[in-house]
Parts: C-alpha cells; sequence; structure tokens
C-alpha cells in the first residue's frame, strides 16, 4: 500500500516479533503454539530485548558490538509491530499477537468515548489493564504447560498498566543494572525442569532520545549491551538458546526536521484528538470533518508524510486483524513519518517533541529488527 515510499509492512504470520515466543515455546514441547521461526528444541531458552536496536542501526555499528557482530552473518532481521514503538512492540512479544488483536495500537491512545489520551508507557489510574488487554499472554500459556517463566527488567516498571497488560503470568525479577540483569537472568533459567525468561533492556532507547542514534553516547552504550548478550550466552545452561532481538529502530530528529502540528491552524482545524507519538499520529476528527482533515493534512505533508485513513490501515494490515473493540483506539486518519521527518506537539508534549530519536514509523530503520542466536545445543 505504500508505493515507492521506502516503508516496509510489518510481516505478522511469518516474521515477526508477534511469533517469536510462540516459536520459542514450542521449541520448549509447549502445545498448540506455532513454530513459525522453526526454532529447534530445547529446554531452556532466554530472550534478549534491546529497546531501540534495530537491525540497521546494528549492522552499521558491527564495530562497537563485537559478540552481536559475530552473530550477525548467520541471523537476519524480522520486523516490529506498528507502530514501531515499545508498548506495542513489548505487548506483541508478550502475547504472541498483532496489535490489531492486543489492542495496544501506539504510544498514545484516545480512550474511546473521550477526549482523553492514555500513554501507555506510563497509563491511567482508571483504565484496567487486564480489561484493556483480555487475552491470555505468552507466559500464562507457558506456566499451565509447565515451563517456569522470569521477566528480568528495571525494578521500576514492575506492577505498571505495561507490564499487566504484556507480561502478566510470569515472575517479575527486578534488575536495576546490566550486572543485574545478567546475573538474575542466569539464575532464572537455571529454574524449574523447562524454562522461559525474557530480559528487557530500555537505556540503548534512552540515549537514542536523548542524544541520538548518531552520537557517542549511543555507540558507546551499545558496546555495554554487546557484553550483556555475550554474558548472558556464555552463562547458558546445557540444551539452551539464547535469542536476541528489538522493539524497533530509530531515525534522528533535527529541529529544521520536526513540524508542529499541534498549533498550525490549517493541520488543528477539525481535530478533536490528537495521539500516537512524532513519526506516527493518531488524528481523531470532529463528526463531520474527517474528509476536510484528510486533505489538509495530505496537503499540508506532501513529501514529508503518508496520510492515510484508518479503513486503510486496517484493509493493509498494518495493525493485523483488528478487533472490533481496538478499532475506535486507532485514529480516524494516520501520518506516517518519512526521512528525518517528526510531528511534534510542542504543547501537550513538550519533552517528546525535543527528542532527537524518535520512532513508530515503517522506514526499514524503525521496522527491522534482529533475530539472533546463541545456543548450547549439541
Amino acid at each position: 500500500m505504500f508505493a515507492d515510499t521506502g516503508f516496509g509492512s510489518p510481516h505478522y504470520g511469518a516474521g515477526s516479533l508477534a511469533e517469536l515466543v510462540p516459536s520459542v515455546l514450542a521449541s520448549l514441547g509447549v502445545p498448540n503454539e506455532p513454530a513459525t521461526l522453526d526454532l529447534p528444541p530445547v529446554r531452556r531458552a532466554c530472550v534478549l530485548l534491546v529497546d531501540g536496536m534495530g537491525w540497521e542501526l546494528l549492522a552499521a555499528h558491527r564495530f562497537h558490538a563485537p559478540f552481536l557482530s559475530s552473530l550477525l552473518d548467520t541471523a537476519g532481521p524480522i520486523t516490529a509491530s506498528f507502530p514501531t514503538t515499545t508498548a506495542t512492540s513489548l505487548t506483541t512479544l508478550g502475547t504472541g499477537l498483532p496489535p490489531g488483536h492486543h489492542g495496544i495500537v501506539g504510544l498514545q491512545v484516545a480512550l474511546p468515548g473521550t477526549d482523553r489520551v492514555m500513554h501507555q508507557l506510563r497509563w491511567a489510574p482508571d483504565v484496567d489493564p487486564e480489561t484493556w488487554q483480555p487475552r491470555r499472554t505468552a507466559y500464562q500459556r507457558a506456566e499451565e504447560a509447565g515451563v517456569t517463566t522470569g521477566y528480568v527488567a528495571f525494578g521500576g516498571y514492575e506492577g505498571t498498566g505495561l507490564s499487566r497488560a504484556s507480561a502478566r503470568g510470569s515472575r517479575y525479577v527486578p534488575a536495576n543494572d546490566i550486572t543485574e540483569l545478567a546475573v538474575k537472568a542466569g539464575t532464572a533459567l537455571a529454574e524449574g525442569d523447562r524454562s522461559l525468561v525474557v530480559v528487557y533492556h530500555s537505556d540503548l532507547d534512552t540515549y537514542g532520545h536523548m542524544c541520538g542514534v548518531d552520537s557517542p553516547y549511543w555507540r558507546l552504550h551499545l558496546g555495554h549491551v554487546d557484553r550483556l548478550a555475550e554474558q548472558l550466552a556464555t552463562q547458558l545452561p546445557p540444551d539452551a538458546a539464547l535469542y536476541v532481538t528489538a522493539d524497533h529502530g530509530m531515525v534522528d530528529s533535527t529541529p529544521a526536521s520536526r513540524i508542529d502540528v499541534e498549533s498550525d491552524p490549517e493541520l488543528s482545524a477539525g481535530v478533536r484528538v490528537l495521539a500516537g507519538e512524532a513519526r506516527v499520529r493518531h488524528v481523531h476528527t470532529r463528526d463531520g470533518a474527517a474528509d476536510d482533515v484528510l486533505a489538509a493534512w495530505r496537503a499540508k505533508l506532501s513529501g514529508r508524510a503518508e496520510v492515510i485513513t484508518r479503513d486503510e490501515a486496517v484493509a493493509g494490515g498494518l495493525f493485523g486483524g483488528v478487533a472490533d473493540a481496538v478499532l475506535p483506539r486507532i485514529g480516524d486518519i494516520l501520518a506516517l513519518a518519512r526521512g528525518e521527518t517528526a510531528l511534534v506537539a510542542p504543547r501537550a508534549e513538550p519533552t517528546q517533541s525535543a527528542l532527537v530519536g524518535q520512532h513508530g514509523s515503517l522506514t526499514p530503520e524503525e521496522l527491522r529488527v534482529p533475530l539472533l542466536r546463541a545456543s548450547t545445543v549439541l
């Protein structure tokens, strides 16, 4: 649906984050889990998800990540889900479902029937995560099949709405730095007769947002991530595998590449709620204004963003199949940034609008993520 734009599409059902954990569970002997990625049988599996480490970024910085680079030549990319953002991808990973099924369809979403916007990394206290995302997680399915699970991540994320939506059913193991991540993951991996441990590390994404992926901060921290992956691999018990992936990549913006979509009268006319984030905007329109808003956004953002309707996005499979309850969470109109463009809202989102690194759209730099493997299987 995006001819001549350079955009890709999520490979749901073939090679996306939605297939990773179900394929891992199948490799652990869990019945009724699709083995789409055809992973070898093991008794223990560790999945390291590095926030913000896109395939293109890793391939371009091989020198700074020698261990991960040693796995690149026998691996390939899979795709994140859409939008290419953390809340969506973590839930896709944790459920094995595309966003149209699990319902986490962006960083910020309009609560249906209201003019409120919920930031899904922070959550709204009056929104029950298990009602908002009612599908069973892969961790719940694993535990029911006798596989011991662990989710190793920063302790401040424990019990949050997103953690409950994306990782409920697993034992949460708080780890507040890279050393704790490695040590606690190793301990968790040895528990039970069969085990699945997911390790989530977010700092590379933070450096990308604050300093840019073309910065010494990002490159140096990639070296720390490389060492973490190597430490996880070297402490794998027998008959185990480590899989390294990411939730999205990232592109750098500049002040000149930012477009204020909040203050421009041509872009704000007819808009009821502006959601999403700087690389993919969900635009909810006032009654009867959808056609005019679509025309204005297409004219104003020509060459800078692809502007499509919700119906076009759904028909194009960007969210996978979309459940009826999820449909109103998607904007009437979506704007997907091209190049270095950032569609910012400085009044409502002052911190986010000033970030250097951004993600959410469907450029290869944002969409393609690695799937690397190290194993002790003989």
